[in-house]
């Protein structure tokens, strides 16, 4: 793993919520000696769900305090969140807070953890995850992590951050494309395309040490890897037979077993939660169109109908949800699709939206877009009301993917 990623991002919010929970978050007292304020990042971090809304109490607040239910129901919250923090001898931070049903007035939660300091801005987001699972009843993805590549002149960058795109690693560095970065089921190893021996490679890499090994190179193009639930297994795109056909190799490389045989180009495997079928990407109904197969093979069927293009599929953790880029007209826009109704829904307004990938919570949707001629990430939830645009200053940002809970 290289250095630090030292491209600052800041949180762009647009749109509102048909029904938001909100939230009063207290500045944490002392979090000034930590350089970073605590409650700044939890209060983005439940904005940008769009679950919640949130206050600033009118006064300064900490988990001693006793809670002033009446001046915030006065203000409308319905939770206030404080605490504390302080610098320990050796250096660590003693974090304390509480969060209040101001409803009730009644604690929530209180906790006490100490913190290293390089740990503080993924502190401030599993906080923001407790409030979001305990008052949603989901687990939270604020400490998740993703992965995506910048660009900037001829160097090509894969980077792994916290999941508003904050803090992280310089996972390669490269003079030659890097594409299509996906995670393991465990967060411990990425997969993804290279270029740097002028063709295109599947490499496997460990997240932490950075050692890395080819699993795909053979004659021809190697590309789209989608790992099995399993872990064992990836899916790739492989030209080595002829035509773009899907096959199933092993973690460590080894003979690949095809999946897909057809005249046309099948690309862009992703399994579903259950391992049981592989969504693809083929046009062999003249132009490309999402389509299914078993895992272990078997017959192919067509799943999309609406519009001559859609590309890109990603099926939410649950089974229920799948997302792609879909062309209307000359703009591509992220869509989602209901497996069971085959109901559709247009998410996005932009006209440039690549690569949507799913919060492993299955609440949000990360994906690239074109916003002042740059690529830049975004986040939507699902109802398309909340969206956030992540932005580097200089650097296009390309080829997102949402990590697993877990890091």
């Amino acid at each position: 793993m290289g250095g630090p990623a030292f491209a600052q991002f800041r949180l762009d919010i647009s749109g509102v919520g048909a029904t938001q929970i909100p939230v009063a978050v207290a500045p944490f007292r002392g979090e000034g000696v930590g350089n970073l304020a605590l409650s700044s990042v939890v209060r983005a971090d439940l904005e940008r769900s769009g679950v919640f809304r949130t206050l600033a109490p009118a006064q300064a607040l900490d988990e001693r305090s006793l809670l002033p239910q009446q001046e915030l129901r006065s203000a409308g919250a319905d939770a206030l969140l404080a605490g504390s923090m302080a610098r320990l001898a050796d250096g660590t931070f003693d974090v304390r807070y509480k969060l209040w049903d101001v409803v009730r007035g009644q604690e929530h939660l209180a906790r006490a953890t100490t913190v290293l300091p390089g740990d503080l801005r993924l502190a401030a987001h599993r906080i923001a995850d407790e409030i979001f699972q305990k008052l949603t009843g989901d687990r939270g993805v604020f400490a998740t992590r993703i992965a995506y590549v910048t660009k900037s002149g001829r160097q090509f960058q894969l980077h792994i951050t916290d999941a508003d795109g904050e803090g992280g690693q310089v996972a390669l560095t490269s003079g030659e494309p890097i594409i299509s970065p996906a995670w393991s089921p465990n967060g411990r190893e990425l997969a993804y395309v290279s270029f740097e021996t002028q063709k295109a490679v599947v490499w496997v890499q460990d997240v932490m040490t950075g050692k890395r090994s080819q699993i795909a190179n053979f004659r021809g193009s190697n590309s789209a890897p989608a790992w099995a639930p399993s872990g064992r297994e990836l899916a790739v795109t492989l030209s080595r037979d002829g035509p773009a056909q899907l096959y199933v190799i092993g973690r460590d490389g080894g003979t690949p077993r095809r999946l897909t045989s057809s005249s046309a180009i099948d690309t862009e495997p992703v399994f579903t939660p259950d391992g049981r079928l592989v969504y693809f990407v083929s046009d062999r109904g003249g132009g490309p169109q999402i389509y299914r197969v078993p895992a272990a093979g078997g017959a192919v069927e067509r799943v999309t109908f609406t519009g001559s293009y859609n590309i890109s599929p990603a099926i939410s953790p649950d089974g229920a949800v799948l997302t792609y880029v879909a062309r209307q007209g000359s703009t591509f826009r992220v869509t989602t699709m209901d497996l069971a109704s085959g109901t559709l829904q247009t998410l996005t307004d932009t006209n440039d939206d690549e690569s949507p990938s799913f919060a492993p919570n299955g609440r949000m949707l990360l994906y690239a877009s074109r916003a002042q001629g740059r690529d830049v990430l975004m986040t939507t939830t699902l109802d398309g009301k909340i969206k956030t645009r992540l932005l580097a200053s200089g650097i296009d940002m390309r080829e997102p993917a949402w990590g697993p809970f877990g890091r």
